[in-house]
């Protein structure tokens, strides 16, 4: 150990030493409980931004914080590398993506180890690779196989500077989720995932991580799933034996509907138009809805609805009404069954709708009146006010106009008329889901090729699984033309059927990207397996992830792509349960000033204020970069990147080694000895630092467990504080002194190791230890004894506000500290002047809580009550309870729970005063408005000092009361 700490030097030979040692590389037959610790893995851009280095800090904290305790943990990392920047980047530069991408992952590759991040290299994986997306491919034919891969021709997001299409999710709001650009719509063929299958999965199986998710995870998922509870309802076509069908979550309301509107692309328009003089019409109609579609979504315009009646006729299967057929651009095909039943009454789009197109609209729901006598017909509480409405009403509430139903809350309609349509055989309940299939085609070249030869004789024929995997082509044309490149490589497109031997093509398209994030945890535990994705057996080891780590802007893509995967695993036998992570952590956003403004924004190349870790390892050192962006903010925040606290984070480790420095040469020379709990043996000063240690232990113990790692630091820091307390000379110290010192020291090195892991190797070496800490040390356990509190500060509180603090010993009884606070000075002099006779009568009780407070309260005996006597008293509390109903009734404000109890409390003190039993006349609202004649009230509503001083707005109403009353 060097005398002076110099992080370029000390990193350096520990890096050396990790690496030669290879000391996080893990077996799966190690006896050890198993421990899956994982962070997100990263697109190989070229450079480590500072966002990486929290990720991948604190799932580093977290693996070696297991590792001391016993646990054999799996921490991989690996390579997110196909995908469009790749490409975009063959485009620009003329180069191969595949050269460009092995060269960033080398350089990524050192900056990690440079981290001293403690991933296990051996189980490094990258998506690029063919034997990597030789298992991606292979789980494309399985799905193939069973109907949930298939090709259809389908109106798709188009990202034009990308030259690509996208999903859903990866372009929501209307703009391409990486460069920004707005998106169009086209229809091409395209190969999908049916995802939708398990849609239901997806929301019902939640629960299973609801306590361990966070719960804005989970909302944007269900929300982007959208599960829908519903009916369906058949529309019989007037002259015909056509039927629409609708899917509604309002049946309730099917009485107000005056109209029927299709989607312009609905299948089922050419057959009801067939012989109508209306065909072109509407054709030209649609054309103009898909020309607009084509072109590229405004995300923050609102889209002019737009209709065209057919001139068709439906019936109302409930009312016998014909109502008109119309298409709609507002009415989409792949959402629902592609027809609504307009109720422009009740839903505000279609409100719009019939304004516009001057279609009628008739209120079927009322809402309920709560004034209304209870006696009175429910189908009275509501009235049709359909030629007032300037807006829908959209609540539940009372059926008109209903025919039979009238009357009925909607709960109970929804359920009865929902039946009633099942029992005649035109509809019944339904569930729907916002969730669509997954469109996982790319034209792309820098993608895993889909596993499909496109035969003229047999169709699409799956590649036999032993021609697996599809190797991309060394070389291809870069156009950005949008068409893929692939169809460019002769020798790459043709080939043979594998069923008839004929000529054929090979599919040009590869797989979106998300395809190979979406299982390869799971090759993580298995990397080298040349005949299978990974051995089940071997998975079951490691799998589900324990802890993963990563940002939640991945909640309704990879998050739930990775679900779906997993459970179709589950269903072809590699995995045998539901969910993929147990525990999720999304960590917060690294966050920096925007040069020539006050505005802190997410770190980019683009606004320029992003920081290189490289330059910060080099200023600072590895060990004070990770324990700065492990100690500024919890986790889960927002972390703004201030370089005057990594100068902090160097001066404490800086002030640590010093101190390690000091004693190493006392502490390494000792013989071995177990610390004794005898107390006697140890200085006062002594026995505080070792119940410093023991807190410190407990409290980080339970700060890590729950990933708060921010406070962890901090109990670190107060424990080198209290360390620096004990001011001893190592030559001249007694032994007990360095035992409690040696203690420590060791605890402390011990804890800082995830956060710091260089230095601690170092300084545990410089106590004495060989071999490294993962060799020689475990996570220190404290003992509940040691870790007591001889004494402990007990605040005094006066009707709740506090007054006093009293030193008390930790085992205080509940009698003990009342005496104590009787006793104190301060307290003293609030209840100078009560007796403890409440509730008996006036005076004060003290109410402990042993531990943790005591708190007198104090109700108004005789000399606080303006020299009046008790009678006189009671009489004006009697004339101010006959005010107090009025007063209150008149305000219509609600409170909040808090204060509207704290109201009711007061209501009943002034009546245990004037010895009413009669019930409380009102339940007690608003701000008080204080308006009582009677000033003994006020005095007693001024002096109810919990409430008050807890209700600021009642405390203001009270003192503009008593200086209006004097």
């Amino acid at each position: 150990m060097d005398e002076k700490y110099f992080p370029e030097v000390i990193e350096k030979r520990w890096q050396q030493r990790w690496d030669e040692g290879r000391v996080f590389e893990v077996s799966n037959d190690d006896p050890r409980p198993n421990f899956y610790c994982l962070e997100m893995l990263p697109y190989p851009s070229g450079f480590l931004h500072m966002g990486h280095v929290r990720n991948y800090s604190i799932g580093d904290a977290l693996a070696w914080y297991k590792r001391l305790q016993g646990f054999n943990v799996l921490h991989p990392i690996g390579w997110d590398s196909f995908g469009q920047p790749a490409e975009q980047a063959a485009i620009k530069r003329g180069v191969n993506p595949r050269d460009w991408t092995e060269e960033n992952i080398a350089h990524m590759r050192g900056q990690l180890k440079r981290l001293g991040i403690s991933y296990d290299w051996s189980r490094e994986i990258a998506a690029h690779r063919p034997d990597y997306y030789k298992w991606d491919q292979w789980f494309f034919l399985k799905m193939f196989e069973r109907g949930l891969a298939y090709k259809k021709q389908s109106p798709v997001n188009w990202c034009p500077k990308e030259g690509t299409v996208l999903s859903n999710e990866q372009s929501s709001g209307g703009v391409c989720w990486r460069c920004g650009a707005a998106v169009e719509k086209r229809n091409l063929e395209q190969w999908f995932l049916r995802i939708t299958e398990y849609a239901e999965q997806l929301v019902g199986e939640i629960e299973q991580i609801e306590a361990t998710w966070p719960e804005k995870v989970l909302k944007r998922q269900r929300d982007w799933v959208g599960r829908c509870e519903g009916a369906y309802i058949d529309f019989a076509v007037k002259n015909s034996d056509k039927k629409i069908r609708v899917f509604t979550t309002r049946i309730d309301t099917v009485f107000g509907a005056t109209a029927i509107v299709l989607a312009p692309d609905h299948p089922l328009i050419a057959e009801l138009l067939e012989h109508s003089t209306l065909k072109s019409d509407v054709q030209k109609f649609a054309e103009k809805v898909a020309a607009a579609r084509a072109r590229p979504v405004d995300p923050t315009g609102e889209e002019v609805k737009e209709g065209l009646n057919t001139g068709v006729l439906a019936i109302n299967p409930f009312s016998g009404e014909n109502i008109p057929v119309w298409v709609a651009n507002y009415v989409l095909m792949d959402y629902g069954t592609g027809a609504v039943m307009s109720v422009p009454a009740h839903d505000q789009r279609d409100f719009e709708f019939a304004q516009k197109y001057s279609l009628p609209i008739r209120q079927v729901i009322a809402p309920v009146s709560h004034d209304q006598p209870a006696a009175e017909p429910v189908s009275k509480t509501g009235t049709d006010q359909s030629a007032e409405m300037h807006q829908a009403f959209t609540d539940y509430g009372v059926l008109i106009n209903s025919g039979e139903w009238g009357g009925r809350l909607s709960a109970v309609a929804i359920r009865e008329m929902g039946q009633h349509a099942e029992q005649h055989k035109f509809g019944g309940g339904a569930v729907t889901y916002r969730l669509r299939d997954w469109g996982v085609s790319r034209q792309r070249f820098w993608g895993a090729p889909v596993p499909i030869i496109n035969c003229e004789h047999c169709g699409a024929v799956a590649v036999p699984y032993e021609d697996l995997p599809v190797v991309l082509p060394d070389i291809a044309e870069f156009t950005g033309s949008g068409q893929s490149p692939l169809a460019g490589v002769p020798e790459f497109v043709n080939t043979n059927c594998p069923r008839c031997k004929r000529p054929a093509r090979r599919e040009t398209d590869t797989m979106d990207t998300f395809v190979d994030s979406s299982w390869y945890f799971f090759r993580y535990c298995d990397p080298r397996n040349d005949s299978a994705p990974f051995d089940p057996a071997i998975a079951a080891q490691w799998t589900p992830v324990d802890q993963y780590i990563g940002g939640d802007s991945h909640a309704v893509m990879h998050l739930i792509y990775t679900r779906f995967w997993t459970k179709f695993m589950r269903d072809i036998g590699l995995v045998s349960f539901d969910e993929p992570v147990k525990k999720l952590l999304t960590q917060g956003m690294v966050t920096n000033l925007v040069e020539g403004t006050d505005e802190w924004k997410a770190m980019s190349k683009t606004l320029g204020n992003g920081v290189d870790p490289d330059e910060m390892i080099s200023a600072f050192g590895a060990d004070a970069a990770r324990l700065f962006v492990l100690f500024a903010a919890p986790v889960e925040n927002e972390l703004r990147w201030i370089e005057t606290g990594i100068e902090g984070a160097v001066r404490f480790l800086r002030k640590v080694y010093s101190r390690v420095w000091r004693w190493h040469e006392r502490l390494t020379n000792m013989a071995e000895r177990q610390l004794s709990r005898e107390e006697e043996e140890f200085s006062s000063s002594a026995r505080a630092l070792r119940r410093k240690t023991h807190q410190t232990i407990a409290r980080v113990t339970h700060d890590f467990e729950h990933l708060h790692l921010n406070t962890s630091v901090a109990a670190l820091m107060e424990l080198y504080n209290e360390l620096s307390h004990l001011n001893v000379e190592p030559a001249s110290a007694s032994e007990s002194d360095v035992l409690a010192i040696r203690e420590a020291l060791e605890v402390l090195v011990l804890m800082l190791a995830p956060f710091c892991p260089h230095v601690a190797e170092e300084m545990w070496e410089g106590l004495g230890h060989a071999g490294g800490l993962l060799k020689s040390a475990r996570w220190p356990e404290f003992d509940p004894e040691l870790a007591r509190d001889e004494e402990s500060e007990i605040p005094l509180q006066g009707n709740g506000k506090k007054r006093s603090l009293v030193m008390a010993s930790a085992d205080a009884t509940s009698e003990e500290l009342r005496a104590a606070a009787l006793l104190d000075e301060r307290l003293g002099r609030w209840i100078e002047g009560f007796e403890e006779q409440w509730p008996e009568g006036v005076g004060y009780t003290p109410i402990v809580v042993p531990k943790r407070l005591v708190n007198i309260v104090v109700r108004p005996g005789p000399k606080k009550m303006m020299g009046l006597d008790r009678e006189s008293f009671r009489r004006l509390c009697s004339d101010a309870l006959k005010d107090l109903p009025d007063v209150v009734t008149d305000f219509r404000v609600e409170l909040k729970t808090r204060q509207e109890e704290a109201l009711r409390h007061l209501y009943f003190k002034l009546r245990d005063y004037v010895g009413s039993s009669e019930e409380p006349l009102v339940r007690l609202k608003g701000p008080l408005y204080v308006q009582w004649k009677q000033k003994i009230a006020l005095y007693y509503l001024h002096h109810s000092k919990t409430f008050i001083r807890t209700e600021p707005i009642v405390e203001q109403y009270v003192t503009k009361a008593i200086d209006r009353n004097g």
